[in-house]
């Protein structure tokens, strides 16, 4: 058990804090590795770069990607008051969330189950 006042314990949780804009989306309706092959490709580049390769690449996690990098990218201007020309993507990642489980009939009453896989998308932006 921690020592200290409730408030001291708070203070010394909030210290160390990630202060870099990040955006976040739960639940994204697609597979981590589908995922993690768009993030892959931006690891690393500035926002610019990583909006235009965001913008042609067919890959349907690329749209998702792309509205969730605008809102870090707004993060950072509004919350951080960074400038945007200077930003680039520090960290990208995508993690398992719940799968849905569903059931279809097949022949000779038997029943294949289906799964609908969600990951969790984290951009996490820094400047240079």
């Amino acid at each position: 058990m921690a020592k200290g006042h409730r408030s001291q314990i708070k203070r010394a949780r909030n210290a160390n804090k990630d202060t870099r804009p990040s955006a976040k989306l739960s639940y994204a309706r697609m597979s981590v590795q589908k995922a993690c092959y768009v993030l892959d490709v931006i690891r690393g580049k500035d926002v610019q770069t990583a909006l235009g390769i965001l913008t042609y690449n067919p890959r349907y996690a690329s749209s998702v990607i792309k509205k969730l990098l605008e809102s870090a990218i707004a993060n950072a201007e509004n919350n951080n008051g960074m400038n945007p020309e200077n930003l680039y993507i520090a960290e990208c990642y995508a993690n398992k969330a719940p799968t849905m489980k569903r059931i279809k009939p097949r022949a000779q009453g038997r029943a294949y189950r289906i799964e609908k896989r969600n990951c969790h998308i984290t951009v996490v932006l820094d400047e240079r």
